[in-house]
């Protein structure tokens, strides 16, 4: 008996994005608060790093919950599904650490944008054969 279901493998890198992306947000409020800017980044490049770290996550993480989340709906095995919850977290973390450090090309950035891509590609290929399958 298998105790660990794809709706738990989903739960699980649900859970943990949520979390990633409300770190991220907290982020950004601190520099508001910081700097005293309410709106925009006021020129300020540590507060445009992280308003684009949130926002590059936000732009990524809910597509890739979505294929996640319906990974589990058409009960595919929990490998897959922690397969692509743990690559597409790996990359978002990856490029919101590069992208706080440095407002141009980095390495992490890179990685990031790989892994996110690489989590895309796996889920998507996944998504398609269990849909013909």
């Amino acid at each position: 008996m298998n105790l660990i279901t794809s709706g738990h493998a989903a739960a699980l890198w649900t859970g943990l994005h949520l979390f990633l992306l409300l770190t991220l947000s907290l982020l950004v409020v601190r520099q508001r608060q910081r700097h005293k800017v309410a709106f925009g980044d006021d020129g300020i490049p540590e507060l445009a790093q992280a308003i684009r770290a949130f926002g590059n996550a936000t732009e990524y993480v809910p597509a890739g919950l979505i294929a996640i989340g319906v990974l589990a709906m058409v009960e595919a095995p929990p490998l897959a599904v922690h397969l692509a919850g743990l690559v597409l977290f790996s990359g978002r973390v990856m490029h919101a650490i590069g992208l706080s450090q440095s407002g141009g090309a980095s390495f992490p950035r890179a990685i990031g944008v790989t892994l996110t891509w690489i989590s895309y590609v796996f889920a998507g290929v996944a998504l398609l054969f269990f849909a013909i399958a």
